[in-house]
């Protein structure tokens, strides 16, 4: 199943995509479960793929990130082995963990915003899981029994401002730098994720193409190591790292401006699709 989180008169919702058709949650079930993090939290993902509530085009929507506020968004840096060599970098003993805060990121078809601050925006396309079940000290082995589903996710990068100091929160966080979506696509329709492949687009050019199977730490690992020391809840982000082929590292460097539209798809997921705007 997809169910996108979209705005609809004003006002956050979500429902299963049908085609090309977003089916709406019904008024009962959006009381119930208001967001779609709710809807995870009570294990209720069933009862939106009976729902029959309004319907309006998946053209027409204006897409919200697939988890509008995510209690946490915890990214992996350098987790795919040849972007590790494009950076310079060897293989880490553990995950390169940061965090991204929710106002950080829109849906797909909305802007990004290049900051006034800084013309070092960088593209990073990477697979993004969410959390289905409260996960706090799970075992690899069971760690895909609490993912949701999976999803899209552009990990936008001001590259001067990362390199500002040890840690990675301040390139990581400018307002409206990143993008989740287009929507959820349940786990029962994604039995293995690194059987998938990723592709970047700038501008209807390819900037990444790789198989998920290239990542160092994959999905069970890193929810058995998050999990450790943070406890996830529904609705909670990880994002699994981003492939080789990012701007910082092109001979000559690729940066991000007003007017491009990228483009992060995942086979079996979507096209997150996004236009540069400029910092008002």
């Amino acid at each position: 199943m997809r169910i996108a989180s979209i705005q609809l008169e004003g006002r956050p919702v979500y429902g299963r995509v049908d085609g090309d058709q977003i089916v709406v949650a019904d008024a009962g079930l959006l009381a119930r479960y208001p967001s779609l993090a709710d809807l995870l939290a009570a294990d209720a993902v069933a009862e939106m793929g009976v729902a029959d509530g309004f319907k309006i085009p998946v053209a027409d929507a204006s897409f919200n990130p697939v988890i509008p506020l995510p209690g946490k968004i915890i990214c992996v840096g350098i987790n795919y082995r040849a972007h590790m060599k494009e950076m310079g970098h060897g293989e880490p003993d553990y995950p390169v963990l940061f965090t991204r805060f929710p106002d950080t990121m829109v849906g797909s078809g909305q802007p990004l915003v290049r900051p006034r601050n800084s013309d070092n925006y960088d593209y990073e396309g990477e697979l993004a899981l969410v959390i289905g079940r409260t996960a706090h000290h799970v075992a690899a082995a069971d760690a895909l029994s609490h993912v949701a589903g999976y999803t899209c996710l552009m990990d936008g990068s001001l590259r001067d401002y990362q390199k500002h100091g040890s840690q990675f929160t301040p390139g990581k966080n400018f307002h409206r730098s990143g993008a989740m979506g287009p929507w959820l696509v349940t786990s029962d329709e994604i039995r293995d994720p690194t059987a998938l492949n990723l592709e970047t687009r700038l501008n209807g050019e390819v900037m990444q193409s790789a198989p998920v199977s290239d990542l160092k730490f994959d999905i069970p690992y890193l929810i058995e190591y998050i999990s450790g020391f943070s406890k996830l809840e529904p609705g909670d982000v990880i994002s699994t790292g981003t492939p080789a082929g990012v701007g910082f590292a092109r001979d000559p460097q690729v940066w991000l401006t007003p007017g491009d539209t990228l483009e992060v798809e995942i086979d079996g997921i979507g096209v997150l699709v996004n236009p540069v705007a400029a910092e008002d």
